[in-house]
């Protein structure tokens, strides 16, 4: 793919991810128990392999809020992990979370792990978006930092995608460019869509 190709999808991401965020203000002004549904949908349908290291990521704003999730993981034995930025155009890392750790300041608004946290491998990650579509596509943020992420281990190991979002956040399509990775799963506080 050249790189006007590149630079028009871009530019067509940027105009969805203002729709993208007006509905999901709207999805989550509306749904507030949202998180735990989610939570009991994804435990009663996602074959999810016992024990291993899950990331999700500290919620901004209206994103819905994975922590739940998260501190459910972790009283069930798997070893949680939290995305740590390392720059810009960079993957992400991740460092092991307990639900009384205190966390450093990360910049705009989240949260991560201290230098002093375990760096870990996921194995199960749970991905933040502004939109998706039933493809497994998701529309970001665009920083590429999760597809970024995925790329790097999936080449190494098998890893689960999972997006969690409100299904409220759902378009017909999600424009994709050569590096967007796909999803495994999407679940949302109504359904699972299982892409594996």
């Amino acid at each position: 793919m050249n790189t006007s190709n590149i630079d028009e999808i871009d530019q067509r991401k940027k105009l969805l991810r203002k729709e993208a965020k007006k509905n999901r203000a709207e999805a989550y002004k509306h749904n507030p128990d949202a998180a735990e549904q989610l939570c009991k949908r994804l435990f009663e349908t996602v074959p999810l392999p016992g024990q291993v290291v899950v990331s999700a990521y500290w919620p901004l704003g209206d994103e819905l809020d994975p922590m739940p999730l998260l501190q459910t993981l972790h009283l069930k034995g798997f070893k949680p992990v939290l995305p740590v930025m390392l720059g810009t155009g960079k993957p992400l890392i991740f460092r092991s979370w307990a639900p009384d750790d205190t966390l450093d300041d990360a910049g705009f608004g989240t949260k991560e792990p201290g230098g002093d946290k375990e760096e870990l491998e996921p194995d199960v990650l749970f991905v933040p978006l502004l939109a998706f579509d039933r493809a497994g596509y998701r529309l970001g943020y665009g920083g590429g930092f999760y597809d970024r992420t995925l790329d790097k281990l999936r080449v190494k190991k098998s890893v689960i995608a999972i997006g969690i979002a409100y299904a409220g956040q759902e378009m017909p399509a999600v424009i994709r460019g050569p590096y967007d990775q796909p999803l495994d799963y999407i679940v949302t506080e109504q359904e699972v869509i299982d892409l594996s």
